[in-house]
């Protein structure tokens, strides 16, 4: 089967199994989401969304964010692995949207690169999913995996991962094929124990026989 087609077969299938592909992570508003990416970083999702669960309803605006004092979020931030350094970018991320983008969080991968703590990744994510926007396709430990096992990326650096599978992806589709992979990684085609028996992907994976 032919690259292209094959990616267009993994999206038919696995969006049967998961028919509402969208982040895992909770929020209400773009900067939300952003508070809760740079913390998702070195941590779960359902970590990160009990520390959010508590933490949107103390700061309601990116101001809030910008104002308060810096060991106040830390503290708030405590659970999360590397939660200073979280903090300190989270702020400064909030004092910039205040002073350059009028307290709106943008909506280019430029604009959103250049905030402290965003990477490509987050900022993929930020468009992907408040402004569905597709500008590329969001690369993390459960895209990476099964990209690789699937025979649809050779590289390991997520950001030649990011440009192999968007050459093969309709573009309409980049948003919903980091979903679909992050969730059929979770739930299927993890890391140490891959279910292979349940996997509707299995007849057409290259590493069944590995």
């Amino acid at each position: 089967m032919k690259i292209q087609k094959q990616i267009v077969e993994i999206l038919h299938r696995l969006r049967k199994e998961y028919p509402e592909p969208k982040t895992a992570l909770c929020f209400r508003t773009p900067f939300d989401l952003l508070v809760a990416t740079i913390l998702s970083a070195q941590a779960t999702d359902v970590h990160v969304n009990k520390v959010t669960e508590h933490l949107f309803k103390k700061y309601k605006s990116v101001k809030d964010y910008s104002n308060v004092p810096l060991q106040t979020l830390q503290e708030d931030l405590r659970s999360i692995n590397f939660y200073k350094t979280k903090a300190k970018n989270i702020q400064a991320a909030a004092k910039m949207v205040v002073e350059q983008f009028n307290s709106k969080v943008p909506k280019t991968m430029d604009e959103l690169t250049r905030l402290p703590g965003v990477a490509r990744k987050t900022a993929n994510i930020i468009l992907s999913n408040v402004y569905s926007i597709n500008e590329g396709i969001a690369v993390d430990t459960h895209v990476k995996r099964l990209s690789y096992r699937l025979g649809l990326a050779k590289n390991e650096d997520p950001v030649k991962i990011e440009k192999d599978l968007m050459a093969i992806t309709p573009k309409e589709e980049w948003g919903n094929l980091s979903h679909l992979l992050i969730s059929h990684g979770r739930k299927i085609c993890q890391a140490k124990n891959p279910k292979h028996h349940d996997c509707v992907l299995y007849d057409i994976c290259p590493s069944k026989n590995i």
